[in-house]
Parts: structure tokens; sequence; C-alpha cells
């Protein structure tokens, strides 16, 4: 099934985007001309009813986006491995004793030395999406890999022990 977002115009208001779900819930955002915006849950029985209204100002929203855009980014690169035969996704957690921490990812080398790819690295609940070679890897970081499992396992490796 696509998914289909409805436009209406608000005269006087703004213009609100409406979904609903796969399970039949309506959720609406509603963009105000006065650049605040409202997330609107619909009833379940009454579809044309918004049960609940929750007014969003800009971090919230931008958090809301980024939480949303994270957890969906992830679940189509895992998607990946179902695709192509012979090449994974894999979340690998930094080691808290990393030889890399508070360095670089271009120091690691890992795609010369394990010939797997580094896409995004997940920190703080959000996604960095394609890190470039000056991105620091930081306590806490969630690195997203793509190669074939010998490629991964370097990676995990490398990020345990340095290039040994």
């Amino acid at each position: 099934m696509g998914i289909h977002i409805e436009k209406v115009d608000l005269p006087g208001i703004g213009i609100r985007h409406d979904l609903v779900t796969e399970g039949g819930r309506r959720i609406s955002v509603v963009s105000h001309r006065d650049g605040e915006r409202d997330l609107g849950i619909f009833d379940m029985d009454d579809p044309d009813a918004c049960r609940d209204s929750i007014p969003l100002n800009d971090d919230e929203a931008a958090a809301l986006a980024d939480v949303l855009g994270a957890s969906v980014m992830l679940s189509r690169l895992t998607s990946l491995s179902d695709e192509t035969a012979g090449l994974y996704t894999e979340q690998i957690a930094l080691p808290t004793d990393s030889p890399y921490l508070n360095r670089t990812l271009g120091a690691t080398k890992a795609r010369t030395r394990t010939h797997a790819s580094i896409v995004a690295i997940v920190r703080d609940g959000a996604i960095i999406p394609s890190p470039t070679p000056a991105e620091p890897l930081r306590a806490g970081d969630v690195i997203v890999g793509v190669g074939t499992r010998e490629g991964l396992d370097g990676v995990a490796r490398l990020l345990s022990n340095g290039p040994g």
C-alpha cells in the first residue's frame, strides 16, 4: 500500500497535512501561517474528530523529525541485506576502550583495511548519514557498516583492537 498524504488549506490558519496509517489512524500536522505547528491525533471511531492536538516548537518538531528519520533510515539500511545476497548491514557499537575513540573516522582507514563501508553513525539518537573522514568518533557511537560478513567482522575487530 502506498502512503498518501492529503494537503488541506485552512483559510486564515495555514495548511494541514493528513496521513492515514496502515491501521486506519489519522495523524495530521497543522502548519500555521505564523510558523507554529500542531500534531493532531484523530479519534479511531470518528476519523474526522481530532482527539488531541499537541503544539510543537521548532526544536521539538526537529527532534521528532530526527527520531522518525533515524529509525526509518536504519530499517531501510537493514532491509538492504534482504535484497542483496552476500551484502550485509550491521550496527557496531564503538567499544569504550577503542583506540579510535575521539579520533576521526578517517584514522581507521576502515574501507581500505576491511573492504566494508561505514555508511552512517548513530549518535545520541540521531543519524549522521555518509560521515566524512573528518567525523570524530565519540563514546556511545554506533557505527553502521555495509559489506561482506568478513568485511564487517574486520570493522568490528579494527574498532576494538586497532590495525593490529
